[in-house]
């Protein structure tokens, strides 16, 4: 029980992740490689000042900023140089690697007995589920801001930039400047996944960005077959099923892993997971026609 209990904490730990790349693949078509790099700077910037000794209010904000700007930099390469995306994001990613080494010193941070936000606030005896309780608080905030804001006339700017951007931008909406605060947006959000799991699992390492875009991805496209299949229409219900998409996600690779598979296949069995959800619904449709 404790181990699928475990993989329910990471699911919501990568609920940042998993809104990260729906705003930046979903909303604006854009697919954002920063991620990886992205995330590790959450991770190592939370290991940095937690052994430092700074508050873990103080940490959150310089890990969202962090992220923030990391995105903004990838939108500038985009937008105003005019790089292609995806190759904007992979020169980010790239240049993190050695920002991230020089942020943290060394490759791994260990965070023995250090102060985290799982214990922060006493909600149950029990570390487990009080973790649960204080990640499901802070999960549903995190959502339910984001939610806001995309209903908003900015929020909706933002999308009508994804969905119409010739459009929008003949309306006066400055389309690359959305794009730029939508990336800075996504890569803060997974920042904070990184600040999330770093505490969870107790240690930041250079290499646990390797791959994690994938998880995003592939929670998204759970979430995103969700809300096809319930025909959800509103963002805060799609919102909601991302994040049911991002625990899914890691139940599966739980129970992949209780039925014996070996754990340095955990990254094959990954992709192939997500070759399978992103394949079947194209299968399904075409045995349906044939």
């Amino acid at each position: 029980m404790d181990f699928y209990l475990a993989a329910l904490l990471q699911g919501m730990c990568f609920a940042g992740i998993a809104l990260g790349i729906y705003i930046s693949m979903k909303i604006f078509n854009i697919p954002d490689i920063t991620t990886d790099g992205s995330y590790t700077l959450g991770g190592m910037l939370t290991g940095v000042m937690i052994t430092h000794g700074n508050s873990l209010y103080i940490t959150l904000i310089i890990v969202l900023l962090a992220g923030a700007l990391a995105g903004a930099v990838t939108g500038f390469i985009h937008t105003k140089l005019k790089i292609n995306a995806l190759l904007a994001g992979i020169l980010v990613m790239t240049a993190l690697y050695s920002v991230n080494l020089s942020v943290a010193g060394r490759s791994n941070l260990p965070l023995v007995n250090m102060p985290s936000v799982f214990n922060v606030v006493n909600l149950t005896i029990d570390p487990n589920l009080n973790a649960l309780g204080i990640l499901t608080i802070v999960v549903l905030v995190i959502t339910g801001l984001i939610g806001y804001i995309l209903k908003t006339d900015f929020g909706i700017a933002m999308r009508a930039t994804g969905n119409s951007e010739t459009m929008i931008r003949a309306l006066g909406v400055n389309t690359d400047r959305m794009k730029i605060i939508g990336l800075a947006l996504a890569n803060a959000l997974t920042a904070l996944s990184g600040f999330l799991i770093t505490q969870q699992q107790g240690f930041a390492d250079i290499s646990m960005g390797i791959g994690i875009v994938i998880i995003g991805l592939g929670s998204v496209i759970i979430g995103e077959s969700l809300i096809n299949w319930f025909k959800i229409t509103s963002v805060l219900g799609s919102l909601l099923l991302v994040l049911l998409g991002a625990i899914v996600f890691q139940l599966v690779l739980a129970i992949t892993l209780a039925l014996g598979v070996d754990a340095n296949l955990l990254k094959l069995v990954t992709a192939v997971l997500v070759l399978v959800i992103v394949s079947l619904p194209r299968l399904l449709l075409t045995k349906r026609y044939d």
